[in-house]
């Protein structure tokens, strides 16, 4: 093919290209749809490919809610419609895919603590019975934590996750002080620590709301391992024991 090209003020509409002047080799002129016929055409696009198949790359950006919500709705759509046909496959990339390789190494962090904790429990007390049971109250804290994002309606990202892994050794620490301190000491320890991150709970701050995930999550881990600690962790140790005498 030929490639040509003329003024912006000469191919600004058909008719100015179908009157372009062109010139014989006698000279004289004559316009180009005497001896062209124009068809409007768009430009090649461009393809894609991703793993040596076709790819169309589909963007947005999101205002206003959260990203685990969105993408969940658009699955939900993608799911109920019929918009995209059988012989077609999507996947989610960008932010999302990000935040769940995130959260999968964030998980394998966290139950890499878990047995890293009931180890040390091991060392320290030599017995399965009271390793088991101290492991106990940071796992039921976890789950303090998912009722306190509930409550509160904060999403479950990255930052609330790292708040979950940080109150498994939080939460040991104080059931290894627990058999010297008193109930005060330890009450006063956790008050301490929930006063210190309200500001990040509550969005206080320039800045603050970016990390208000990972302080709810570790108050919600505080207020929940509290009653564990003072009075669930005492009445297992008693049950365990009870039963290692009783043998």
């Amino acid at each position: 093919g030929i490639r040509v090209w003329i003024p912006r003020d000469a191919r600004e509409t058909m008719r100015n290209i179908d009157n372009l002047l062109l010139r014989a080799p006698d000279g004289h002129l004559f316009p180009l749809k005497r001896v062209a016929t124009l068809v409007p055409l768009s430009g090649q696009p461009e393809i894609m490919r991703d793993d040596l198949k076709r790819m169309v790359a589909v963007t947005a950006r999101i205002s206003g809610r959260d990203l685990g919500s969105t993408v969940r709705e658009v699955k939900g759509k993608l799911a109920s419609s019929r918009l995209i046909p059988n012989n077609v496959l999507y996947a989610f990339g960008g932010l999302y895919e990000q935040q769940q390789i995130a959260f999968r190494g964030l998980t394998i962090i966290l139950i890499a603590a878990i047995i890293l904790v009931f180890l040390l429990l091991l060392f320290l007390y030599e017995s399965f019975r009271v390793a088991f049971a101290l492991l106990l109250v940071p796992v039921f804290a976890v789950a303090g934590v998912f009722i306190g994002l509930w409550v509160t309606g904060t999403e479950f990202n990255i930052t609330s996750r790292m708040g979950m892994t940080m109150i498994v050794p939080a939460s040991d620490d104080r059931l290894i002080l627990a058999g010297i301190n008193r109930m005060r000491a330890i009450s006063m320890t956790a008050f301490a620590a929930i006063l210190a991150l309200l500001p990040l709970a509550l969005a206080i701050g320039h800045g603050a709301a970016m990390q208000q995930p990972l302080a709810i999550a570790i108050i919600s881990g505080l207020v929940f391992s509290l009653p564990l600690v003072l009075i669930v962790l005492p009445a297992l140790l008693a049950t365990f024991e009870s039963k290692a005498a009783a043998q």
